[in-house]
């Protein structure tokens, strides 16, 4: 039962603290479209998402209306594309275009699934796939690639590394008149998950429904106020992750209730509702100032990888015990360009790519929204996506790379982005190559954790 206390206490969230529901994605598998035909599996696949998803964004809007709760994006994600171009003759890319065309009937926000999953190798239709990215990328707007080079079980895929490298920089080339937006839409992952419902990693795993809605939530505002309440100011470690836990549950009960209502709505199954503090460049919703709350001067000083530690972990639990259905990535979010926190940390000095690194062992996901210099080498693009596919494997948990060669830009400059992506400031890298070490390519085997049968 739901007490007038929790109605006025959402609405405080939402008007004040900028509580949202990030994403809600409508996952679509598209096994059934394949065909050797690649126009007549272009046909299929268009006609599918058309299908399912006439009534998404509309029924997002009523949701939003009738609970007076904002939801962000209305998104979708289908299986892997790499799957369908193995067995269709013709470029890739004409698939790229049959989802922007089916993104722009639909009116959703992104479309993600571009895709493909090489963690233990290349199979038909990965390397095509892969070497079209740019392109696609370049030639539509709505459509978001991610490729798994590595995982726990398999280890990583160095070939794919190396490769993933230069098709990032290609992509930011291709699209250097747009801020390198192409980069933007790249994920490159270990131990990717199937019902991630966030951008621009999103895809269909091929264990998901036919057709299922997944949720993301957000909150990082809301934690924040939470903790910087008078009474909190004296507050130890252990009530500080006690509050996270109990607004955590709040939030992700928000998400629960729009996931089962669209669900519902639409006549198909509910997935997961992602637990992850998806900040923004806003005012009040950075997961930076969170741990700043907690006590340390800046984002990036000694003590974060602690802080971040504690909000990850209190944010997972107080989730679980809000619903049965946790899943996709759930955590908290480190974006450099999308967190007003992280972009002040970053000019500061206290900020840098190798203590991004470090944090990433404990957060949600991985190196995300980081802006690079234009002229940094493939090799480094690809000792970087190496070094924390490494953390993932060894760590048992999703990590992932996101990020944007500037071209023109040199560090300390800014590169505009706008919206939810904000602006990202070029970080110096370490110039040091690693290309030796990635030439060699080949596969790093699995970890010894990975043998739990």
């Amino acid at each position: 039962m739901i007490s007038n206390k929790d109605i006025l206490e959402t609405i405080k969230m939402i008007r004040g603290e900028n509580l949202d529901i990030r994403t809600v994605t409508m996952g679509i598998s598209l096994l059934d479209c394949a065909d050797a035909d690649i126009d007549k599996a272009c046909v299929k696949v268009y006609d599918k998402i058309t299908r399912l998803a006439e009534n998404h964004v509309r029924t997002g809007e009523q949701i939003e209306k009738r609970y007076g709760i904002p939801i962000i994006n209305k998104r979708i994600s289908v299986t892997p594309i790499a799957m369908l171009a193995a067995s269709a003759k013709g470029e890739p890319v004409k698939f790229a275009y049959a989802l922007q065309k089916a993104a722009d009937t639909t009116g959703v926000n992104y479309i993600g699934g571009y895709s493909a999953l090489v963690h233990k190798g290349f199979s038909a239709g990965d390397k095509e796939l892969i070497e079209s990215i740019p392109n696609a990328l370049a030639e539509t707007s709505k459509v978001c690639s991610s490729v798994n080079i590595g995982s726990t079980r398999a280890g990583i895929n160095i070939d794919a590394a190396a490769l993933m490298g230069r098709i990032i920089i290609e992509a930011a080339k291709r699209t250097a008149d747009n801020f390198c937006f192409g980069a933007a839409k790249i994920v490159v992952f270990c131990n990717a998950v199937e019902d991630n419902p966030f951008m621009a990693g999103a895809f269909h795993g091929i264990g998901e429904p036919d057709c299922v809605i997944n949720v993301g939530v957000s909150g990082p505002g809301v934690v924040r106020s939470a903790i910087s309440k008078k009474e909190m100011q004296d507050a130890d470690i252990g009530e500080i992750a006690e509050t996270i836990k109990r607004t955590a549950f709040k939030i992700t009960r928000m998400g629960q209730l729009v996931g089962t209502e669209a669900a519902k709505a639409l006549g198909v199954p509910f997935g997961i509702v992602d637990l992850s503090l998806a900040p923004t460049p806003a005012v009040g919703d950075s997961v930076a100032h969170i741990l700043e709350e907690m006590g340390l001067e800046k984002c990036g000083g000694y003590g974060t990888t602690a802080a971040l530690a504690l909000l990850n972990d209190a944010v997972k639990k107080g989730g679980v015990m809000a619903s049965s259905s946790v899943g996709g990535l759930s955590g908290a979010f480190i974006p450099v360009s999308e967190d007003a926190g992280m972009i002040d940390a970053v000019k500061a000095g206290a900020l840098s790519l190798e203590k991004l690194e470090a944090m990433t062992a404990v957060c949600s996901v991985g190196l995300d929204m980081v802006v690079v210099p234009g002229d940094t080498d493939v090799d480094v693009i690809s000792g970087i996506i190496a070094d924390q596919a490494a953390i993932g494997m060894i760590n048992n948990k999703t990590t992932a790379v996101r990020v944007i060669p500037a071209i023109g830009k040199k560090e300390g400059e800014m590169l505009e982005f706008g919206g939810l992506f904000g602006s990202g400031p070029v970080m110096p890298v370490n110039r040091f190559s690693p290309g030796k070490f990635i030439k060699r390519g080949g596969r790093i085997p699995a970890p010894l954790q990975s043998l739990r049968n």
